[in-house]
């Protein structure tokens, strides 16, 4: 592993969808995230976590220390239990509750972060039973949220099968099943990022590395090209911009470097947008504040 790193980082991250449901609602018929109040299209910050994951998890081969803890379908206790063996946490006969000294949970959280990716970059809740202790991420993201209003649209669809010959006798064998799909014709949308050097360093922080920065930016930008579906066919990273303070804890105010970032309409506004080519992304690159850097990885 490289070396912890020793920079506070703030970024805008800017993607968007085609055609497509970037993260449906299961409490309102999968249909996409909204803010009731303005029609604002949303995206919660454990989606893109999730596909964060998702790509290094095959680019890595989960395999340490770029182990995935949150897995699909993973068993969180499971993992837990290997870091109590893996430290020598004695086994007391009750590994369902698996709880440890105080010395040994905190042996239990450093192979954690060690091992894992996802518990060194965005933290985790391991006090589940068999007790590894908390974790505060140092690498937090924003709900992303559409730079306009969005009018999602429900689309029916026919299936030419039945999954049962009960079905099929009930249609005298016309075999249709019909259904709904949810899509959003068009979407841009912006989320904003924070990596504390404070939360990486060790003993007490995760140990997020520069090998991690590094893999992350590179998840940001490569993500979406690994988790296309009929859902989400075409959703594409379009602008990573990154600022880089010279200190770990930092030299300017997280929103004044945000405001140096305008996203507007490059056309007629009263057209609903329906490709990036329509937007237009302003960076006040002239007073960027003494101390940060600016760079666009994207």
């Amino acid at each position: 592993m490289s070396n912890i790193i020793q920079n506070r980082y703030e970024f805008i991250y800017l993607f968007d969808v085609e055609n497509g449901n970037p993260n449906g609602d299961p409490d309102a018929g999968n249909m996409p995230r909204i803010d009731p109040e303005t029609n604002y299209g949303l995206v919660t910050d454990v989606c893109l976590k999730r596909k964060i994951r998702n790509y290094v998890e095959i680019v890595k081969s989960n395999k340490s220390p770029y182990e995935i803890y949150v897995r699909e379908k993973a068993i969180l206790n499971q993992t837990q239990e290997r870091a109590h063996k893996a430290v020598g946490v004695e086994d007391k006969g009750d590994t369902k509750k698996r709880k440890g000294t105080g010395v040994e949970v905190e042996k239990a959280r450093a192979w954690m972060c060690s091992n894992f990716f996802d518990v060194r970059t965005f933290g985790a809740v391991m006090s589940t039973e068999i007790n590894c202790g908390q974790v505060r991420g140092p690498v937090q993201l924003n709900f992303g949220r559409s730079i306009d209003a969005i009018v999602p649209m429900e689309i029916s669809i026919t299936r030419m099968a039945v999954a049962t010959e009960k079905e099929a006798e009930q249609q005298s064998g016309d075999n249709r099943t019909m259904g709904r799909k949810h899509i959003v014709p068009y979407a841009l949308y912006k989320t904003e990022g924070y990596i504390s050097a404070h939360l990486a360093h060790l003993p007490q922080g995760t140990g997020f590395s520069e090998d991690d920065l590094k893999l992350l930016w590179d998840a940001l930008i490569n993500m979406f090209d690994h988790d296309h579906s009929a859902a989400r066919g075409k959703m594409t990273a379009r602008k990573l911009i990154v600022f880089k303070h010279e200190t770990a804890l930092g030299n300017a105010p997280t929103q004044k470097l945000f405001d140096l970032v305008k996203i507007k309409r490059s056309g007629d506004e009263k057209i609903p947008a329906r490709a990036y080519v329509d937007y237009k992304v302003e960076i006040d690159k002239s007073n960027v504040p003494k101390g940060v850097q600016l760079e666009e990885k994207i």
